[in-house]
């Protein structure tokens, strides 16, 4: 996307290399970057203990203070927050901030618009625009701490994409929020979740990034599932448990795997008996979305029984099970939802 430097996708070392080859001290580096990445300074100009020039120089490398919230929506029946936020470009992502008994956590977008086309996702139904650079990432989680004034304490990278199809951008971020001069994220507070790309699974696993990974399952049967989710053509399931084996053994990162229900197509006992047969000798969790209807997928949800009775025959057969919160059902639930229908009030095709 950037054919310009962008300082706030720089580590301390690099931003040394701009402040030396600027005739300034190194030192300044770690200043500017606790600002942007501590301090949520995001605005150069109002970083006081530079002098005008240097603000000016750094305003003129900055990208992140043309990152704003454009709409927020609050959920009437619980504390999550809905965020649209535009780039600097005038994309525009979804974001969203949840709030639990024990800690709050963001769902972050990875890419405008997703390649993946799995059918019953509202993100994968407008076209694939770029990936979304690692200060985009930082600035959603920014904008809403600065918004509500609070320190989040996880991250999901869980909204709009597919995050290991933006492998380098999303590794660059987690080094950047990890940082132990910035956010100071730990790492076990961080997932991931993708649809299974195999060989991006195995290199995270190889540079020992060391994150919590879920994988988007939906359908224990490769023909079932790739009719669902395209990927499935390419990777079968038995390479993508295979990848998931290689992970755990190298991080110890228990792995998670996320099931969406869907009324009568895959929430019969045949199912179950192949999750159980596919899951039951692996240190996972499995996780039981309800799905969120959306107009372009016209399958029903199944009821609060069902899920109970899915969720209980899977624990029963030794296969760690739970069923998702729903959180924010009341704005625009379904990921990616909420973008779609701005795009079409703004008449984006």
């Amino acid at each position: 996307m950037q054919n310009k430097l962008i300082l706030e996708n720089l580590t301390v070392e690099e931003l040394k290399d701009f402040f030396e080859n600027n005739g300034e001290k190194s030192f300044r580096a770690l200043q500017y970057f606790r600002a942007i990445h501590k301090n949520r300074i995001l605005n150069p100009i109002q970083m006081t203990n530079f002098s005008n020039n240097l603000r000016q120089k750094l305003y003129h490398y900055n990208d992140i203070i043309n990152c704003s919230i454009i709409k927020r929506i609050d959920s009437k029946l619980d504390n999550t927050k809905k965020y649209l936020i535009e780039l600097s470009d005038g994309n525009i992502v979804e974001t969203v901030f949840m709030e639990y008994k024990t800690h709050t956590s963001i769902c972050l977008s990875t890419q405008i618009g997703c390649k993946m086309g799995c059918k019953f996702c509202a993100s994968t139904k407008k076209s694939f625009i770029r990936n979304i650079e690692p200060y985009e990432m930082c600035a959603q989680i920014y904008l809403v701490e600065n918004d509500l004034n609070l320190k989040i304490n996880n991250i999901v990278l869980m909204g709009i994409g597919e995050p290991l199809d933006n492998y380098d951008n999303v590794v660059r971020f987690i080094d950047l929020i990890t940082n132990k001069e910035g956010q100071d994220m730990s790492i076990r507070n961080i997932t991931l979740s993708t649809c299974g790309l195999v060989d991006k699974i195995i290199k995270l696993a190889d540079d020992d990034i060391g994150i919590n990974i879920t994988i988007s399952l939906h359908n224990p049967f490769d023909d079932e599932r790739s009719k669902l989710m395209p990927i499935g053509n390419k990777y079968s399931i038995e390479k993508i448990l295979d990848a998931c084996d290689y992970y755990f053994n190298k991080t110890k990162r228990r792995i998670g795997f996320e099931y969406t229900v869907i009324e009568d197509v895959n929430d019969s006992k045949k199912y179950m008996d192949k999750l159980v047969n596919l899951l039951r000798n692996r240190n996972c969790l499995l996780n039981l979305i309800t799905l969120n209807p959306i107009e372009e997928f016209n399958q029903k949800s199944p009821d609060r029984y069902k899920m109970t009775e899915f969720m209980n025959y899977m624990n029963k057969n030794n296969v760690n099970t739970t069923i998702r919160r729903k959180q924010g059902v009341d704005i625009d639930g379904a990921c990616g939802q909420l973008r779609i229908n701005n795009m079409i009030k703004r008449g984006v095709k």
